[in-house]
């Protein structure tokens, strides 16, 4: 019974934290009418747009075509990223070549770089592309070389002494010790491919939920504003959903501590 009860708690705690959520916007929109719509209007435009276009577009197809920008920019982050964290931590002579660079270019804004990707790569997909991608791997890097160092040196001497090579040793002890660092990375990376995508979209987009947001500014329509502002947090809980299953799949052993 109390196993139970205990389950029952998951799953009331996120809707009563939902629930405050709302009841919160829905006095800050008696305190600001003027410029907070009420989570009625903000479904009432979701419902709208979602049937009436908006730069020959509705909704579905905005969510789609920002969502496939990051994804895309996010698969080749968690391959790109991955291979250099793993080759940073695992090699110390690649580390001191590669490491100096990387934190010089780390803590540049992926903002910063639009003017010249837009400069190099014009203003089509692929420029939104490595925009999501430059703030996405940064993540991915930085938690899998945490993870490859963060390894318990007891595990390499336990390797070590039934004859495990350094292939060996990498794929059967250092990746898994390594998965739930590298997991977390990629649910970081995550969110800040949205964050890029947005700032992309709405500086140079005709679609993409940034450029529904920059439409709702340009015309004064709060309630379509909030709209993307949904619309992105609940895409990016239900991706970040899926990593959560990924991780229970990948990392049992994590699930088990709990």
């Amino acid at each position: 019974m109390a196993e139970k009860g205990k389950k029952m708690i998951y799953y009331i705690l996120p809707v009563l934290s939902i629930g405050i959520l709302v009841v919160l916007w829905g006095v800050l929109c008696v305190q600001k009418p003027d410029i907070m719509p009420t989570p009625a209007a903000v479904i009432k435009k979701i419902a709208d747009i979602t049937v009436n276009p908006i730069s020959n577009a509705t909704l579905p197809v905005h969510i789609l075509v920002s969502l496939g920008r990051v994804l895309s920019a996010f698969a080749a982050a968690c391959v790109f990223g991955i291979v250099l964290g793993i080759l940073m931590g695992w090699y110390p002579t690649f580390h001191d070549i590669a490491w100096p660079v990387f934190e010089i270019i780390r803590p540049i804004p992926p903002i910063a770089w639009i003017p010249l990707i837009i400069l190099w790569c014009g203003i089509g997909e692929t420029s939104k592309v490595i925009i999501v991608f430059i703030g996405a791997v940064v993540p991915i890097v930085l938690n899998t070389y945490s993870g490859i160092r963060q390894v318990d040196p007891m595990l390499f001497k336990a390797a070590k002494s039934v004859g495990a090579g350094d292939r060996a040793t990498m794929f059967e002890v250092v990746l898994p010790a390594s998965l739930p660092s590298i997991v977390a990375g990629m649910k970081t990376s995550l969110s800040t491919g949205w964050m890029c995508v947005l700032a992309a979209e709405m500086v140079v987009a005709r679609q993409g939920v940034g450029f529904l947001i920059v439409r709702g500014m340009d015309s004064g329509d709060s309630a379509l504003i909030l709209s993307g502002m949904v619309v992105i947090g609940v895409v990016s809980a239900l991706i970040t959903a899926l990593l959560n299953r990924a991780e229970v799949k990948l990392c049992p052993w994590r699930t088990e501590q709990r």
